[in-house]
């Protein structure tokens, strides 16, 4: 089951930075996205991300080497070579239940589908296939080149040899499986995370503390290199708000109910460093204000 050809379907910042670790790792990798102007931005993204790390010492191999091993394409019938195909597009159970339909026509049998979703069921997901037993879910945390933990989820057909073999992958990139058994909504991690993000939210919207005292606390007190506030932005406000409300409608627990500021600047277009402006605000290149 060794794994050489790898499929990304979905160009955003998780699935660029999914390709990135597995070109990384000395794995071929197509990168498709319908859409040209996403595909460019992976590719500048990738370049510059690349060529950090090897500045930084992270990385030996040739910056060159790396970046040829991805090729990046609109025709989401090339995700036929490839042994295990990830999809990491818009956190819609509809679109992924398509296009999850659409994978299982386009490649073989033997080829193993896998979703990056952070809230979704892959039950749901591997229903919509005629090979249930080889769908498993291989979710990855923002920034993905800098972030360990990698969850390997088990859908109600999932098969123990493709959980093995998921474990085996992340292992190969260098990160950590986690192997959630249960398809739960949101997981493991996120079940754990997103309820102090919810509570931190709280505070701020009761006027007990700022973002900034907050996050400074966080970090302080428990040693994480970001708080809510700073990853909520990084993640973007509207994945976080989606991945709420995805446990929400599904286990009724109102710990998880999105709360009413989060809400907010989701419509109102402040949706974090992407949109320049979420719980801080952000100048053109990204950069705190």
């Amino acid at each position: 089951m060794k794994i050489e050809n790898i499929c990304v379907v979905g160009a955003g910042l998780m699935g660029g930075g999914i390709a990135q670790v597995f070109a990384q790792s000395g794995m071929t990798v197509t990168l498709h996205d319908e859409n040209g102007d996403a595909l460019e931005k992976a590719r500048r993204n990738i370049d510059w991300s690349v060529g950090k790390l090897i500045e930084k010492g992270r990385l030996k191999a040739a910056k060159k080497t790396i970046l040829e091993r991805i090729r990046y394409t609109k025709d989401l019938e090339t995700a036929s070579s490839a042994e295990l195909v990830i999809e990491a597009v818009f956190e819609n159970l509809e679109l992924k239940r398509t296009l999850f339909q659409r994978l299982d026509e386009v490649c073989p049998s033997d080829t193993f589908l896998a979703s990056n979703t952070s809230s979704l069921p892959i039950t749901e997901l591997a229903a919509a296939t005629r090979r249930p037993e080889k769908v498993l879910g291989l979710h990855f945390f923002s920034p993905v080149p800098m972030m360990q933990a990698v969850e390997v989820v088990r859908g109600l057909s999932t098969s123990e040899a493709v959980m093995a073999m998921g474990v085996a992958v992340v292992e190969r990139l260098g990160k950590t499986p986690i192997r959630v058994e249960s398809d739960i909504p949101g997981f493991l991690l996120n079940r754990i995370n997103l309820v102090s993000y919810v509570e931190a939210i709280r505070l701020l919207e009761q006027g007990v503390a700022t973002a900034e005292d907050v996050d400074r606390g966080v970090r302080s007190a428990f040693g994480r290199p970001m708080g809510p506030f700073e990853t909520g932005d990084m993640v973007g406000l509207d994945v976080s708000y989606h991945a709420l409300t995805s446990i929400y409608r599904e286990s009724r627990d109102d710990r998880y109910y999105p709360p009413q500021l989060l809400r907010r600047k989701v419509r109102a277009g402040h949706l974090g460093r992407k949109s320049g402006q979420g719980w801080y605000a952000y100048d053109e290149n990204g950069n705190r204000r």
